[in-house]
């Protein structure tokens, strides 16, 4: 008994730690869209990365790190795409609902987990993924109350997302803390023009900013460093199954404190994208050593 006491103890802090990470990230987008009527998704996505740019630079200092011109190339694209990742997600979920823009956005790190693997039993994760998006997208009747064009800022975001988990793993090879700093940097520097574009001089309401700020800390420093902690001390297999379940979080943040009711076929598509999820990390074990780092759709869940 004593045996497995500390095992089990050492197995529970580090699955809470995921848990909060997760609430905290979604409770920080579901602030974020409070935001949107005084300075919209692209002035709620600027102060977002430019405050988290600036807490993760003072935390991480990165500019202590020497870097080849191939690695910069990599943190470069890194940081367009978590970017525009974070740019086209705000896009989506000014008129979708959070939990379903997170679940068509989950369909990105998906995709590149089932590209990672040729077996048949990734068929059925394909099914069920497809089955969710027939419910989610608005093809027909059975979806006609999600928006068509933040549906497709959803989808897109999802393929910002996968090329952040693909050049993500060549950029933070060696140094991955600190080029996160970086690549938040340069996305900052990307989403900055349209932000003021879009927002002007409400960017620096006063009466936001402890807002924005919150948002910065609740969907960057505080989720990643959290699963920094969990990620180290959890098997990837868990730690991806573990963080399938985003989705979920997602409509429930939506739910709870923006007050998003979804139809019961738009839970059910979540459940789909959740279990496809769940069922491509759990059957990716034993891939190669590269493989499950992109089969685990939770890598760049920063960016949400």
């Amino acid at each position: 008994m004593s045996s497995r006491t500390p095992h089990a103890s050492s197995t529970l802090l580090p699955v809470a730690l995921l848990v909060v990470a997760m609430a905290s990230i979604q409770a920080g987008a579901a602030i974020a869209k409070r935001l949107f009527p005084v300075v919209g998704p692209l002035g709620a996505v600027t102060l977002r990365v430019l405050f988290a740019a600036i807490i993760l630079g003072a935390l991480l200092r990165p500019w202590r790190v020497r870097r080849s011109a191939a690695a910069w190339r990599s943190v470069l694209v890194y940081g367009v795409a978590l970017g525009g990742m974070n740019a086209l997600f705000y896009a989506a979920i000014r008129s979708v609902p959070l939990g379903v823009a997170t679940a068509l956005e989950f369909t990105g790190p998906l995709a590149v987990a089932m590209l990672a693997s040729r077996r048949p039993v990734d068929f059925l994760w394909i099914a069920l993924t497809v089955a969710g998006l027939a419910r989610l997208l608005p093809l027909g009747q059975a979806a006609a109350g999600v928006d068509p064009v933040g549906a497709t800022y959803a989808l897109a975001a999802g393929a910002c997302w996968a090329l952040y988990i693909l050049f993500g793993q060549k950029a933070g090879a060696e140094h991955g803390l600190q080029t996160t700093a970086v690549g938040m940097a340069i996305a900052a520097l990307l989403v900055l023009p349209f932000g003021v574009a879009h927002a002007g001089a409400a960017l620096v309401t006063p009466r936001i900013l402890p807002a924005a700020l919150a948002v910065a800390v609740l969907s960057s420093a505080l989720p990643y460093s959290l699963e920094m902690v969990a990620l180290r001390r959890l098997p990837t297999k868990t730690f991806g199954t573990l963080m399938s379940l985003e989705p979920a979080f997602a409509a429930l943040s939506g739910l709870v404190i923006l007050g998003e009711h979804l139809a019961s076929s738009q839970w059910l598509a979540v459940g789909a994208v959740i279990a496809a999820s769940v069922g491509t990390t759990l059957t990716a074990a034993r891939k190669s050593a590269v493989a499950p780092l992109a089969a685990d759709p939770t890598v760049g869940d920063i960016g949400a």
